[in-house]
């Protein structure tokens, strides 16, 4: 094969799969806690549009960045309210995030503008790549992992840091025992509410920023419908990485690859029609879920936190 086609794949499914793997270890985060969040779409597109109109207004990605991750936050807040203290289903109330965030991003797109009009159309400032000296000249690896934006290497960082912290650490003890079983945790003197509370908005949180490095990186500015359903992906990785942040960088790589491969193909001027194309992506995960929870086996290895979902009733305990 190619060694510059090669590179090129993995540059750019890197750059592509950089959004999904920080919003796929926020939601690992939450829901290893045992809150599942069906709100993922719905943060990350009001973290597009929030990040870039803030970035836009002020001349400062940094600041679009902040702003989004703020926006994740808070209704990552009003989903942990819903589900822990109000005990809504979850599954409810992770759908209603993602209805309210696509449509108030819609929304906010047609009037965050100059004089209140539309985002659609402007440039404003945006994340560019930093080649790391010496490195971003190696063969097939350096364009790759070495010639991206600060978004993508702070993944150098959080992607280590957070197996670390769930595996390694007595905080991330705490946090994956909440999942198991909160009655028994509480039990022991582990605050259940607030580590819910707190794993539920910081993965809302890294929704947002992920939401923000499609529309200041991967595709600067604002247009209808930017995240494409990244968020519904998010929530497939999650299962694919079997609640583990290590592997999360795997199946992001796959879905950016296979972007990358069928961005090549449109470009080559391929006889297969582009919506069969755009579709690629989507069928590959449908198809990575399918088999790897094909058999009981593989579901009962798979690792999924035995509370999540379920809300947890204080006077239960005991």
């Amino acid at each position: 094969m190619d060694l510059d086609l090669v590179t090129s794949i993995l540059a750019i499914a890197t750059f592509a799969g950089a959004s999904l793997v920080l919003a796929t270890i926020g939601e690992i985060f939450t829901e290893r806690v045992g809150i599942l969040n069906l709100g993922v779409e719905g943060m990350m597109i009001m973290g597009a549009v929030t990040g870039f109109a803030a970035a836009y207004r002020t001349n400062n990605v940094w600041f679009g960045v902040l702003i989004a991750g703020i926006v994740g936050g808070l209704m990552a807040l009003v989903h942990a309210f819903a589900t822990i203290t109000l005990r809504a289903d979850q599954i409810v109330s992770g759908l209603a995030i993602t209805l309210l965030g696509t449509g108030l991003a819609s929304f906010l797109g047609q009037i965050l503008g100059p004089d209140g009009g539309a985002l659609v159309g402007l440039t404003g400032p945006k994340f560019t790549k930093w080649p790391i000296p010496g490195l971003s000249s190696l063969p097939l690896v350096g364009e790759g992992l070495f010639n991206q934006d600060p978004i993508v290497y702070s993944l150098f960082v959080v992607v280590p840091v957070s197996w670390f912290f769930l595996y390694k650490t007595r905080p991330g003890l705490y946090l994956r025992a909440v999942g198991e079983s909160a009655s028994t945790s509480d039990a022991v003197g582990v605050d259940v509410f607030r580590r819910r509370y707190g794993y539920t908005v910081l993965g809302g949180v890294m929704a947002g920023i992920a939401g923000s490095h499609l529309s200041l990186s991967y595709t600067p500015g604002w247009t209808e419908n930017l995240t494409g359903g990244r968020g519904w992906i998010v929530i497939a990785l999650v299962i694919f990485a079997t609640w583990n942040p290590a592997r999360a960088v795997v199946g992001a790589w796959l879905f950016g690859g296979v972007n990358a491969i069928q961005f090549r193909l449109q470009a080559e001027g391929t006889n297969l029609p582009s919506s069969i194309l755009n579709m690629s992506p989507y069928i590959l995960t449908i198809v990575v879920l399918v088999l790897i929870t094909r058999t009981d086996k593989l579901r009962q290895t798979i690792g999924a936190p035995a509370g999540l979902g379920i809300p947890y009733y204080r006077e239960e305990r005991g």
